[in-house]
């Protein structure tokens, strides 16, 4: 994102860079904490971190605790801040509702998991809760919600069978536990040339 930085001159002539009084960012749901990466972003706005984390931790409270929360503070001049927290990202819901840990790493070849379409209804009306989102006709956030999953390379399908849908999770852990080891291989070959 492209932002414009605003220069305001203070008396001794010295120009300060504003860097804007909005701050998006994600949060896990009831782990507002002052350390980083959360406190320094804070600590840039300069919002009181402690006020913040206390507020965000009581609203956050009857959601899971580490749900990843799309957040948007804005900040006021006198350090005061208004704090709107989104509903957590279609993504989550995806792999919950689909019962796997990562998306696909090869989305247009691979499939990862499958969702019905009664799925996607509902994480669409959840959705649909977002301020961002609340102007939008649910048809159109269920094909936001259909386009998120295929990038995922999660598979919309009418209905699925529970005991034919779990062999295919038996079959994807192998797989995804091989993509692992491949991964780890090249993080050490490539830590071996760096050395």
């Amino acid at each position: 994102m492209n932002r414009k930085k605003r220069y305001v001159v203070k008396r001794s002539g010295v120009a300060k860079v504003n860097h804007g009084n909005r701050l998006d960012t994600f949060i896990p749901s009831g782990k507002a904490v002052a350390g980083p990466p959360l406190g320094p972003q804070l600590g840039q706005k300069n919002i009181n971190i402690a006020a913040f984390c206390k507020e965000f931790n009581e609203r956050t409270k009857e959601y899971k605790e580490g749900i990843p929360l799309p957040c948007r503070v804005t900040v006021n001049n006198d350090r005061t801040f208004d704090l709107v927290i989104n509903q957590p990202p279609v993504t989550y819901f995806l792999k919950q509702a689909a019962g796997i840990q990562r998306a696909a790493m090869k989305p247009t070849h691979e499939v990862a998991g499958k969702v019905t379409l009664k799925h996607v209804y509902e994480i669409a009306k959840i959705k649909q809760q977002d301020p961002t989102q609340s102007f939008l006709s649910l048809e159109t956030i269920c094909k936001q919600v259909i386009s998120i999953a295929r990038t995922c390379g999660i598979q919309v399908v009418p209905k699925l069978d529970a005991q034919e849908y779990g062999q295919f999770l038996e079959q994807r852990k192998l797989i995804v536990e091989e993509e692992l080891k491949d991964l780890q291989a090249k993080k050490e070959a490539r830590m071996l040339r760096t050395a």
